[in-house]
């Protein structure tokens, strides 16, 4: 089997069919949006590439025009899927370039037309293609091997196709659309089939790499305040804490709601989840850079400082304290208030293991809320200090 214009046009309605297939059946699994806009693209390159080959038969309008039409409007789609890919809007205007396209069905479809035809068209698939290109861009982050390698296909496509548009204006290029005659045509069918496998496994590939990211951070996030779990505390505390020294002491501060199991009782379980969400997004606000914090379930919170000292730790407890009882006094009418209590350990050398220095936590928490609750107990060198 020879590899000319009808071949290779079938090899593309293969290829472009099985990437939509694949990219909607993915699409039911995970209802990502980019994958339904990129298997659109490719539904729609299929479709063209069918209209494409009855040009050999006569049908020039069909052939030429609609097939044309429909390329530019796959290249639009792919452009719509690398915007949701990378959570970008692009302009309305870009949905014009299908408008003027199909609005250029008016013209003859002689051959003295098949270069203006062509130049136009490849105009039009190169800018989105090249626009998604310069979306995939890192934007200060690293991508994954899918998205550099799509980004660089859609780069080398959209250059293809302007050098494809400046062809047509060196003088004596045959170029026949009507039956695939011309170097161009040929060259162009050829890397078209090319470039469909390849932007198809690019796509899957970035589409893929996303979604395990999305997996891993959840697997690392508690589900309801999105704070870290133990999990992941386990996972990063040992750096933090290897970090720790005479000259640069750590802290970890446990943080337990007082009396919240009232809330749940007068108000019902709901109003006890806005109530962790709001003290996580509380804590979140406090909470200095390079820090951890994460929940260790119920109502029991944990903060890891690798860089601390008496006056932070008492600064940063008073304005959660604070913060927290505003909060409560004024939302949940309790027999008893609604309070924090908080053992915080000062350190000057790593601990045995993070297990080790929670169990120091839970035993100065303890001490804080058989003290009276609603108070700071801080055990560091110098002795044990309570702030009320």
């Amino acid at each position: 089997m020879t590899l000319d214009p009808p071949t290779i046009l079938a090899l593309t309605v293969a290829l472009a069919a099985a990437a939509a297939l694949y990219l909607a059946i993915e699409w039911r699994s995970v209802r990502e949006p980019s994958l339904l806009f990129w298997s659109a693209g490719f539904a729609t390159i299929t479709l063209g590439s069918i209209l494409a080959l009855l040009r050999t038969n006569g049908f020039l309008m069909i052939g030429i025009w609609f097939a044309n039409g429909l390329l530019v409007t796959a290249h639009f789609l792919f452009l719509l899927g690398v915007a949701r890919f990378t959570q970008v809007r692009v302009s309305r205007l870009w949905a014009l370039m299908v408008i003027i396209w199909f609005g250029m069905l008016m013209l003859p479809t002689d051959l003295p037309w098949s270069k203006a035809m062509l130049g136009v068209q490849s105009l039009l698939v190169a800018l989105p293609t090249l626009r998604a290109s310069f979306l995939l861009r890192p934007h200060g982050k690293s991508l994954s091997i899918g998205a550099v390698q799509l980004r660089y296909v859609l780069l080398f496509h959209g250059s293809f196709y302007v050098a494809k548009a400046l062809s047509v204006l060196i003088p004596g290029t045959l170029i026949d659309l009507a039956s695939f005659k011309g170097e161009i045509i040929q060259v162009s069918l050829v890397e078209g089939a090319m470039a469909i496998m390849l932007i198809a496994l690019s796509m899957t590939g970035s589409e893929r790499y996303r979604r395990e990211q999305q997996i891993a951070r959840l697997a690392a996030r508690d589900p309801l305040t999105a704070l870290y779990n133990r999990r992941a505390l386990d996972l990063r505390a040992p750096r933090l804490l290897a970090q720790v020294s005479p000259a640069q002491p750590g802290a970890l501060l446990l943080i337990d709601i007082d009396n919240f199991k009232s809330v749940n009782d007068l108000f019902g379980h709901t109003a006890g989840d806005r109530l962790l969400i709001a003290l996580s997004e509380m804590i979140r606000a406090v909470v200095p850079h390079g820090a951890l914090a994460a929940r260790l379930g119920g109502d029991e919170f944990v903060i890891l400082l690798n860089t601390a000292s008496t006056e932070q730790i008492v600064d940063l407890g008073s304005r959660l304290r604070e913060q927290f009882f505003q909060l409560t006094s004024q939302t949940f009418a309790t027999p008893e208030p609604v309070t924090l209590s908080i053992g915080a350990n000062l350190f000057d050398l790593p601990p045995a293991s993070l297990s080790a220095l929670i169990e120091q936590g839970d035993t100065t928490l303890y001490e804080t809320k058989r003290g009276g609750r609603d108070s700071i107990r801080l055990v560091d060198r110098t002795g044990v200090s309570s702030y009320g």
